[in-house]
């Protein structure tokens, strides 16, 4: 038994629920078995799923709510909208010196009492109630033939004394965006995993009420190691919900954790930041990092505030960086890594795997030339073994104030191959193309969808007065765009990468100089000779090869009528 377990046990006995021959056995059967030892003495009848629960809201100082006892006030009844109450399982009992009491099913939905707090405008006093009792009463005090009252003879209205508990132990104020002075979470946080299950009703087909397995106590290894092991490759953590991990494409709540509470995503998220980070987090109230699992993964982190909570959002990064020909992209794209000089960008939305196939290419030059290779990141996700290069990696926040400031003093670190994790700004991209065009091969990124908008973003950065001035340095500097996007495969089992891909043949080069971007699609489309494809023709390839299905890559093209064209639907 769990030191909480043995906590409660000590109630148990207190209270004369259990002799001490019953609870001996009842932890010897968990011992022997792996069931619960409250599952034991539930089953074998010794003590009833109420008395439990009673005894652990002893334990903790969290206030019952007896609801074969209290009866609901009307004036409680009508603070609280029906959809809300029967939405968090709660019950308005009464209104004492300016607090609405309320009984829960859940005390540990700490998230539910401040909805309700803000919605009355008024202090929340919680106390924990037997499920099935709340169900009823909830169908009383809300269905046909009301049932609260206004404090009749015979019908106790509820006070803090009735539930047997000091005020303090319960109260939630309205925050209204700050939670200092709400007492709370201490009370209703307790509920972890090693406490007893909350009840559920039972089913109308049972004669008896189940008991919830018992729910693990968050731990950002254990739900890192699940993404590993359940191949996914994003981990959600906020309050209010158990950790979710996305796989192929879809989010899917982790098995046997419980809710995250507010402080659980605090002691998480601090968990794993510097003391610099906490304070620039703390002034910015945004922050990336990267984050490692030693020996297993590394993971790029977003921490971020959400509804005067933290939250945090990880992405993993594998420790092995995987070929262009295992990622499956175009052999073109190879073609880039073999450059000495201009600017190679790759683009597409958030998680369309642009750091993975940049990864990829800067492995392929460390392995094959003898350069100095230096990446500007924000943060640092693939880690490069010096091979033949040598590899210098700079993390935005960590070891240089930003991209801008970076690319500034990069050109005297004597570089060959440069990348710059995200060319967002006009300081950022200007350094990048005067880099490219000084004799520098370099990498970079661009939320953008196709190799035109990519183009038209970098201009559109500029003021007017200089925008024909860039058009003419990118027609001269830029050696290719790869635009990509993930889908899932046919199969279910993964991801297959679709890639649009332009080489900057010169008919392109003149299409830039002259202002005719919108023209670039169709000398891509013509341009296979040269390398090039437009993201319906790889599209097409995949659905025929059988990696993706029709009605995904329907969904995922450009232009409908030519992909069913490709496809042979058309």
């Amino acid at each position: 038994m769990t030191q909480k377990q043995k906590e409660l046990g000590a109630v148990l006995l207190e209270q004369g629920l259990v002799t001490p021959e019953q609870l001996s056995a009842a932890a010897e059967e968990e011992t022997r078995t792996g069931r619960s030892a409250w599952k034991v003495l539930l089953e074998s009848e010794v003590v009833g799923e109420k008395d439990l629960l009673k005894a652990r809201a002893v334990q903790i100082g969290m206030p019952f709510a007896d609801l074969d006892v209290l009866v609901p006030s009307e004036q409680a009844v009508g603070l609280v909208p029906e959809e809300v109450a029967r939405r968090q399982l709660a019950l308005p009992l009464g209104v004492e010196e300016g607090n609405l009491v309320i009984a829960m099913a859940d005390p540990r939905n700490h998230l539910g009492v401040e909805e309700i707090s803000q919605g009355v405008g008024m202090p929340v006093l919680a106390a924990v109630a037997h499920r099935p009792d709340l169900l009823a009463a909830l169908d009383k005090a809300y269905g046909p033939g009301n049932g609260a009252t206004n404090g009749a003879p015979g019908a106790p209205v509820p006070s803090m004394e009735s539930l047997h508990v000091a005020p303090e132990a319960a109260v939630v104020a309205p925050t209204n965006g700050n939670h200092d002075g709400a007492a709370a979470p201490s009370a209703i946080d307790s509920f972890g995993p090693d406490d007893l299950p909350m009840v559920e009703a039972a089913a109308p087909s049972q004669t008896s009420v189940e008991v919830v397995e018992e729910e693990k106590e968050p731990n950002l290894a254990e739900f890192l190691i699940a993404v590993l092991e359940g191949h996914g490759s994003d981990l959600h953590l906020t309050a209010g919900l158990p950790p979710t991990i996305r796989v192929n494409g879809e989010l899917a709540p982790l098995k046997g954790y419980r809710q995250l509470l507010p402080k659980d995503l605090q002691e998480i998220v601090y968990s794993m930041l510097t003391q610099k980070q906490r304070e620039i987090f703390e002034e910015n109230l945004e922050l990336d990092v990267s984050y490692a699992l030693p020996g297993k993964a590394r993971f790029r982190v977003n921490v971020f505030q959400q509804r005067d909570a933290l939250a945090t959002v990880m992405r993993l990064i594998p420790y092995e960086i995987k070929s262009v020909d295992d990622l499956g992209l175009p052999d073109t794209v190879k073609e880039f890594a073999n450059l000495r000089r201009g600017l190679v960008l790759v683009t597409g939305i958030t998680g369309s795997g642009k750091s993975t196939t940049l990864a990829a290419l800067i492995d392929m030059i460390n392995s094959e030339r003898a350069e100095h290779i230096m990446t500007v990141e924000d943060p640092i996700e693939f880690l490069h073994k010096h091979k033949k290069a040598v590899v210098n990696q700079r993390e935005v926040g960590t070891d240089t104030y930003g991209f801008g400031e970076a690319l500034k003093r990069v050109l005297r670190q004597d570089p060959d191959v440069i990348l710059v994790g995200e060319m967002r700004d006009l300081e950022t991209i200007s350094t990048a193309l005067t880099a490219a065009e000084t004799g520098h091969l370099v990498f970079g990124t661009l939320h953008t969808q196709d190799a035109p908008q990519s183009i038209d973003r970098m201009i559109d950065v500029f003021p007017p007065h200089q925008q024909q001035q860039i058009r003419v340095q990118i027609s001269g500097t830029i050696a290719g765009v790869v635009s990509q996007q993930l889908l899932p495969t046919s199969d279910g089992k993964g991801r297959a990468v679709a890639a649009e891909v332009m080489v900057a043949t010169p008919a392109i080069r003149n299409l830039i100089r002259e202002g005719k971007t919108h023209q670039i699609y169709t000398s891509m489309q013509a341009g296979a000779k040269f390398g090039m494809q437009v993201m319906d023709q790889h599209l097409a390839e995949l659905v025929k090869k059988g990696k993706v299905t029709y009605e995904m890559g329907l969904e995922r093209s450009h232009h409908v009528e030519e992909f069913n064209r490709l496809v042979g639907k058309g």
